[in-house]
This record gives structure tokens, sequence and C-alpha cells, in this order.
């Protein structure tokens, strides 16, 4: 069987906020967000991304797609390095990278119609005539379980639930090769969320497209992705096959995330292991590894001074040096 072809490669992504005080907003600092992030992506594969809040899983997504500028780093596209390209270059290539966002209320325009947002991009990238548009944008909110007859309704008419659908069917209607998931289903009902779960894995199978999967539910994550990596502090500490790293956490920061998920068989759970102290801030991280202040296998005078590498094991990678 053919291999799917590389269809994203993140190189040393960087993103650092400037910390600006006084009247002349001199810069006292840098918020590192991301800090050094690399992975990379099939055609058609799912890399869910994890970790606690402020860990920089959003800003990663925002910065390969250059909806912020990254601070440093290459970030490759089906061959044509993005970070390298103007706006106007880069213009194109924006019908096959998409985003759904994280907070369906602000991500829409309360002025436009159903029909305007979903068609907007259509129409910027000249996709055949105001007919054809028409029927494709009928057939994305089928897609999400939404009918052509809110096309000409306008966002507020909606609930939190139908609006997320709505963002889901702008970013399909495209057919993009690469979409860039920001907590798609966070907030949706129970039972509708396995609905968008199921209908992006469907999608998948049949268009080949790609996910960044960034999501605070272990559960789903497991579900949906094909590989998993786990963020602290702006930087990846472990990537595996969603499997291998479910079934065998080597850092302890993702055993500790994996420990806190509740499970509905007694039998099943994990012995819960507990962090000290809280997430350091990323305008001063701890030097060495940033995970040692909280880490309970630490070693004294390594894990303080020097940063581990992440070290790819056959397929699984960690980044530290007590495992």
């Amino acid at each position: 069987m053919k291999a799917d072809p590389l269809l994203l490669e993140v190189e040393g992504l960087k993103k650092h906020f400037p910390v600006r005080k006084g009247v002349f907003g001199r810069t006292t600092g840098w918020v590192r967000a991301v800090d050094g992030v690399s992975f990379s992506l099939l055609r058609g594969e799912t890399l869910g991304l994890v970790g606690e809040s402020g860990c920089g899983k959003t800003t990663v997504g925002r910065s390969l797609l250059r909806l912020i500028e990254p601070t440093a780093g290459r970030v490759v596209f089906n061959g044509r390095e993005l970070t390298a390209l103007t706006h106007r270059q880069l213009r194109p290539l924006r019908r096959d990278l998409q985003v759904i966002f994280q907070d369906p209320y602000s991500s829409l325009n309360p002025r436009l119609t159903v029909g305007g947002m979903v068609g907007e991009g259509l129409a910027i990238h000249g996709v055949g005539g105001p007919a054809e548009r028409g029927e494709r944008v009928a057939e994305a909110l089928v897609q999400v379980g939404l009918s052509p007859d809110h096309l000409s309704r306008y966002p507020h008419e909606f609930s939190g639930g139908q609006r997320q659908r709505i963002g889901l069917a702008r970013a399909l209607v495209l057919n993009p090769k690469f979409i860039v998931c920001d907590e798609p289903i966070s907030a949706l009902d129970v039972s509708i969320q396995s609905q968008i779960l199921n209908l992006l894995a469907e999608l998948k199978q049949a268009c080949r497209i790609a996910y960044l999967f960034i999501s605070h539910d272990l559960a789903a994550v497991e579900y949906l992705s094909d590989r998993v990596a786990v963020m602290y502090l702006g930087e990846i500490v472990e990537l595996a096959e969603s499997d291998e790293l479910y079934r065998n956490p080597l850092h302890p920061y993702t055993q500790a995330l994996l420990a806190a998920v509740p499970v509905a068989d007694p039998a099943g759970r994990r012995k819960r292991l507990i962090l000290p102290g809280d997430v350091p801030s990323p305008l001063n991280p701890p030097s060495g590894c940033r995970f040692h202040p909280r880490c309970p296998i630490a070693i004294q005078g390594l894990c303080e001074r020097q940063p581990p590498p992440l070290v790819d094991r056959k397929g699984h990678a960690v980044a530290c040096h007590a495992v």
C-alpha cells in the first residue's frame, strides 16, 4: 500500500509576544508562548495537540497558518514554505488551509447571513458562478446537520452549537487539504459532540483531509487522532501514535494528564498523580527542563540545568532525562 505523502512540516516554530510598559511602550520582556515546536503531518492524518490551558496550543495553530506571524521557524505546506511567502503569494493557498475557531460567537460576522458567510470564501477565490456557489453552500450546510432554509438567517438566530456547525461548514465548503480544529466541540452538547466528531472522521476518510485537532477532551483526541502531541509551556514533551501514547505514556506530565481522565470502570483507573505547584509563567520559564519544578522524577543537578531534547524511540518521542 502506497504511503500518504507528507503534507505539512513544522520546524522550530516560535512565537514570542512582547511585554510593553511605560508611556513609550518600551519592551521589558517576552512571553514565550511557543518556543521551538516541530512536527510533521501526512495527508489525511490527524494530529491531536493536548496540554493545559496556556501551554501554547492555539498559538501553534494560528502561527502555522500565519493568522499571527511566527517569530521564528519554518512551516512547509505541500512543498511550499509558508513562512517565506508574502501575503499576496499566500492568498491562493488559503483555500487549502482552513480553521475552525473555538468561540462560535466571535468567529461569525453578525452582519452577514449564513449563506453570505459560508459562501464568502468561494467568492473570494472565484469558485464557480453564483448558482454553483449557492449549491455548494447548501450542500455544506446539509453536511454539518443544518438546513438550506437557514441560508437567509443571521448568527444571533442560532444556538452556540448551531453556530459552531456554521463555522465547520465555512471551513469545509472550499474542500481544503488541512484544517486547524481549535477546540471545535467545546461549545457543543455531548450528543452533538459525537456527531461532529463522527462527521470529521467521515470527511477525513472521504476527502483525505488532514487535521490539527486541538482539544482539552482527551477522549475526543484519542477517538479522532492518529498521533498525539503533548505540549507543556510552549514545547512538545511527548509525541507518539494515539494507541501507543494512551497505553504507554512515558513523560510524567502525560501520565498526570491521563491519570486525571475519569473512567467508568473503577478497575481501569490509573493511579492519580498530583503535580505540585502551578504552571510557571511563559514570561519567565524555568531553566533546563521546564517541567522540572513540578516533576516527581526530576534528576537533581541535570533537569534544572539542561533542556532535554525530544528523542524519537522507535516512533515514540519523549523529552525527558529520567525516562
